[in-house]
This record gives structure tokens, C-alpha cells and sequence, in this order.
């Protein structure tokens, strides 16, 4: 598997599953003993598992936004530099709907296996998101 496959595989996760929520890509990006920990500190597992956390933050947030900045390659991994966004609309890290936009920055591990993501660990900058939610 190339590089610009694996890349490919990652703007689809943001553009296709995040962006348009659509859950019927999963299976074409990720793999099925995917390991996920997301920008928010969730560890989670398999389809079911990420399908769950994805729902989750579409539910709290609206218009649901996650932004590559900056994207690089090599052997079977990928970095993705990200910007997620999205207007808080429910309860959201023990937090009731505040109605505002919240944005926050995202650095991203994709690790691949056979073209598909087999584990992803994202962190997110929670200190700038939680002052958002104050």
C-alpha cells in the first residue's frame, strides 16, 4: 500500500465519516479490531465501539466540523494536524447546550494495516475546549 492511499484512507475519515457523518464508510477506512482513543480521552473499540463516540459528539455538537491542517506520511502511518468544531447544542462533557461554537485543535496517529486504520490515537487540546465550556 502506497503512502498517498493511506492519506487518502485519513481525509476520507475526516471528510466522508466525521463531516457527513456517515457511518456506511466505516468499513472501507477503518478496520474491524480498530483501537481508537479520541480527541476528547475516550479509549474505544472495534465498529460498534467508534460508531458510538462518533454519534456522540454529532448528538452534542452540531454542524460537526473536523479541519486537516497539516498531513504527513511514511511506511504505515499517518499524522494528521486537525481542527475540529461545532456548535454545542447538548450536554457535552458534563456540560448543558451553551448554544456557542466551540473549536479546538487535534494531533492525530493513524496506524494502518492493509489500507484500513487499525488504531488511531488522537489528542486534543481539552484546556482550550473546557475554557470554551465555562
Amino acid at each position: 500500500m502506497g503512502h498517498d492511499i493511506e492519506k487518502e484512507q485519513v481525509i476520507k475519515f475526516y471528510k466522508v465519516i466525521w463531516n457527513e457523518h456517515n457511518k456506511s464508510a466505516v468499513p472501507e477506512v477503518l478496520h474491524e479490531s480498530l483501537k481508537f482513543r479520541g480527541s476528547l480521552g475516550l479509549e474505544k473499540k472495534g465498529y460498534a465501539g467508534f460508531i458510538e463516540y462518533l454519534d456522540m459528539v454529532h448528538r452534542a455538537l452540531g454542524d460537526y466540523r473536523c479541519e486537516i491542517k497539516e498531513i504527513v506520511s511514511e511506511q504505515s502511518k499517518v499524522f494528521a494536524k486537525t481542527q475540529f468544531s461545532g456548535i454545542h447544542k447538548d450536554e457535552f462533557m458534563g456540560v448543558k447546550a451553551t448554544g456557542r461554537q466551540l473549536i479546538w485543535e487535534g494531533a492525530a496517529l493513524f496506524h494502518f494495516s492493509n489500507g484500513k486504520v487499525v488504531s488511531l490515537w488522537v489528542l486534543g487540546d481539552l484546556d482550550s475546549l473546557r475554557s470554551q465550556l465555562r
